[in-house]
């Protein structure tokens, strides 16, 4: 009974952190893209965030024009998660400097596996709804340009056809594979790992 005790407390904790550490990513790479604040899902990512942000961004200033607040934050969240989750499993408290570490970890496997989603859902809604103004498709699409438009600098779209998605999605596969092989280095334990979001599959 203690057991089962135990994983429910582990998957509360884990679900409800990693869901907390995805509005906090996004609220940072609405940053990053320049994306719309005044759209409805905008403002309510940055009505969840700003309590614990704006405290921080009193002391954590931006660098470069990044919101290094958000990364802050997106790392503490990381942290309390994955140190509450060890406790709860037996696997007693991790060494908090490591953690932090498997937090780093995490939450760049996160945002590889939203944009990589995110491409997905950006590319079989091209399909089905090319013209549509909702606003969850109207801000993903500003959130994966600055993914997009490097490469497709590089190489231009074929006719009507933009091909920058296909290179995308192999990037973000060899980040995945070079991060998990990284995380092993960082002797990140599984447990620890499948507590964040990864690329589907993998």
């Amino acid at each position: 009974m203690a057991n089962t005790f135990s994983n429910i407390g582990v998957f509360l904790v884990a679900t409800l952190g990693i869901l907390f550490l995805f509005v906090v990513l996004m609220r940072f790479l609405l940053q990053l893209a320049r994306a719309d604040f005044y759209n409805p899902i905008s403002q309510g990512i940055v009505k969840i965030t700003n309590p614990l942000l704006l405290p921080l961004r009193k002391v954590i200033p931006g660098l470069f024009g990044l919101d290094m607040a958000s990364l802050v934050l997106a790392l503490l969240v990381g942290l309390v998660m994955i140190l509450a989750c060890g406790l709860l499993a037996g696997y007693g408290l991790f060494n908090p400097l490591s953690a932090l570490l498997w937090s780093l970890i995490g939450c760049v496997a996160t945002v590889i596996a939203v944009v990589f989603v995110g491409m997905l859902i950006s590319i079989v809604f091209s399909w089905i709804a090319p013209h549509s103004g909702h606003p969850a498709l109207m801000l993903l699409r500003q959130l994966l340009e600055p993914f997009c438009a490097p490469i497709r600098r590089l190489i231009p779209p074929l006719g009507v056809i933009d091909i920058s998605p296909i290179f995308v999605f192999i990037l973000l596969t060899v980040a995945d594979k070079l991060l998990f092989g990284f995380a092993q280095m960082a002797n990140m334990p599984p447990f620890v790992y499948s507590l964040f979001w990864h690329i589907p599959g993998f």
